[in-house]
């Protein structure tokens, strides 16, 4: 709530500049709290398993259905349509590519999605019903975010993994982007170009704050796992002592617990690293 509340009075500070240099204004708190959590660091030193990249994949497949999605439902909205490029960003075709790879043909099937990401997605369809200006804070972050990184990443990531070939990480192409940073700057001046008022400005930057703060969040329900399960000796049996149902609703089997404990540390941090890279 502190984070959201500082965003009342930040636009009215930084109101002389480009809505994208007022974003990375009102998010540098947020964007620095982020940069320096240990599941980040965990992701920038290498360290990603299999099957923690699966998961990572899994989230990422709930976050970007649900952000691609309304953004095509609200493609001719007058804020949406500036920055609407599925041909060059959608990612969700290249996620589902990387996850047949990985799960087979089944891969539906064996996803698991943690309750933060669910959280996150549950926000981007509200907002694509009832403020669909607030997309263009999301795209953003997350699509130049992707662009930025996704060169690097894709590069630890098949090292990590022993990988041999590119195959099983579409979601770090962009074949359809000749140049990112070229292509950056396009994107950018679209969204600055974006005819809003001040009241749909002030609530874009507190958008954008939110999205950081959903992640941060999502980190902070991993670690609260991490403390509030405490094991009797065997896997299956655990004690939540907060007794937070969204918690125990996660904890469906022990190894679906040990799936996401482990696999969140790295999967989450990456989806970081794709909103701090912008």
């Amino acid at each position: 709530m502190e984070a959201e509340k500082r965003t009342h009075t930040a636009p009215e500070e930084i109101s002389d500049r480009d809505l994208s240099e007022q974003i990375k204004a009102v998010t540098k708190e947020s964007h620095i709290r982020a940069e320096n959590t240990e599941m980040m660091r965990s992701y920038q030193r290498g360290q990603v398993t299999l099957a923690q990249y699966k998961l990572l994949l899994c989230s990422l497949h709930h976050i970007y259905q649900a952000l691609e999605e309304e953004l095509d439902r609200n493609c001719d909205h007058p804020a949406v349509a500036p920055i609407y490029f599925p041909a060059e960003l959608a990612r969700l075709a290249a996620i589902q590519k990387d996850l047949e790879h990985f799960y087979g043909a089944d891969w539906k099937e064996k996803m698991v999605v943690p309750a933060a990401t669910k959280r996150y997605a549950h926000r981007l369809r509200q907002i694509g019903a009832e403020n669909p200006e607030f997309l263009v804070a999301h795209a953003y972050t997350r699509y130049l975010g992707d662009l930025s990184g996704g060169q690097v990443l894709g590069r630890i990531t098949q090292k990590s993994l022993g990988l041999r070939s590119r195959d099983g990480l579409a979601f770090f192409s962009f074949p359809g982007v000749s140049s990112p940073n070229l292509f950056k700057q396009l994107y950018r001046g679209r969204m600055n170009a974006i005819e809003l008022t001040e009241e749909e400005k002030n609530g874009m930057l507190e958008e954008a704050v939110r999205a950081f703060e959903l992640n941060i969040r999502v980190f902070d329900e991993l670690q609260a796992m991490l403390s509030v399960c405490q094991s009797d000796g065997e896997l299956g049996t655990f004690k939540l002592t907060n007794g937070d149902p969204r918690l125990a609703a996660t904890l469906h089997t022990p190894s679906g617990l040990l799936r996401i404990v482990l696999g969140l540390c790295v999967a989450l941090a990456t989806l970081g690293m794709g909103i701090y890279a912008f």
